[in-house]
């Protein structure tokens, strides 16, 4: 059996969404308060639904029962936080706490989905990065995939970038490249990874088919579109600015992201690519599908 942890999550859904397809015995773990409209969709796909909260150890000891691998995609940050989420409560704290239910049902392969390591200090990050450690330390045999930017969240309304309204905001002068990864390709590495030796006890940075400047991506959805963006950069020395008035560890933390964004990362994904042979998703491939809805 494989478990989900974040299953009604954009990227969570996604890898349940594969597994079920593919005829896999597959089980979402879902929250009392979680959308029902999204566990309904989940059930529909065949799906099993278990409920718990990683701020509850008991529930997660019932959730992991039976369990062989189990997909960890959860993180506070989220646009389903609830009373009580915080990164203390499930990025850090909540994150042990699967790790150790994990551990203790007999879990064969944990597959945790963090990001990669930021030239910058916020409290996600440290949450990140101490729960790969707990989970490296644990005994389970684990992977850990560190997806840079996923064009589903960044290039959205959330952060900014409003295709449908040929609105964009870029963090910092827009120049630095990025190596988008789409949610949907994160959901095939993750699958991929369950039974593939190369991923055990492994950690596997993932980027997208190529590098791309905020700027060169705007210039393609233009291209794309045929419509003109109206662009908003917010200067690093701004993104500084609000990292460090900021009191709410969340919003120290989606500064600290922003400043991630500003500074770029290049993933070479050539030798990834090699051992898990998924086809990428291009930024372009992405645009002409927003159009599509409009």
């Amino acid at each position: 059996m494989n478990l989900v942890a974040g299953a009604t999550g954009l990227l969570g859904s996604e890898i349940c969404r594969i597994l079920a397809a593919a005829g896999k015995p597959v089980r979402g773990l879902v929250r009392a308060s979680s959308d029902p409209a999204k566990v309904e969709k989940l059930r529909s796909a065949g799906v099993g639904l278990v409920e718990g909260d990683l701020k509850d150890r008991s529930s997660l000891d019932a959730a992991c029962q039976g369990v062989t691998t189990l997909i960890d995609t959860v993180s506070s940050s989220t646009f389903s936080r609830r009373s009580g989420d915080s990164i203390a409560t499930v990025d850090l704290q909540g994150q042990f706490n699967l790790e150790d239910a994990a551990r203790a049902a007999g879990v064969r392969r944990f597959i945790f989905v963090s990001f990669p390591a930021v030239p910058e200090d916020f409290p996600l990050q440290r949450a990140k990065r101490a729960a790969e450690r707990h989970l490296i330390e644990s005994g389970l045999t684990f992977t850990i995939l560190q997806p840079a930017f996923i064009t589903e969240v960044w290039l959205s309304p959330a952060a900014g970038f409003d295709a449908a309204n040929a609105k964009a905001r870029i963090y910092g002068s827009g120049r630095n490249k990025i190596s988008w990864i789409s949610c949907q390709d994160v959901a095939a590495f993750a699958v991929g990874c369950i039974d593939h030796p190369a991923a055990r006890n492994a950690v596997i940075r993932l980027g997208g088919p190529e590098a791309l400047s905020p700027a060169e991506v705007v210039r393609i959805f233009e291209e794309t579109t045929g419509r003109k963006f109206t662009v908003e950069y917010v200067s690093e020395d701004k993104l500084r600015q609000q990292k460090a008035i900021a009191q709410d560890p969340l919003q120290q933390s989606l500064a600290g992201l922003t400043l991630y964004y500003a500074l770029g990362d290049v993933i070479d994904m050539r030798k990834t690519l090699k051992t898990f042979p998924v086809p990428l998703t291009k930024v372009a491939d992405y645009a002409r599908g927003a159009k599509s809805l409009d």
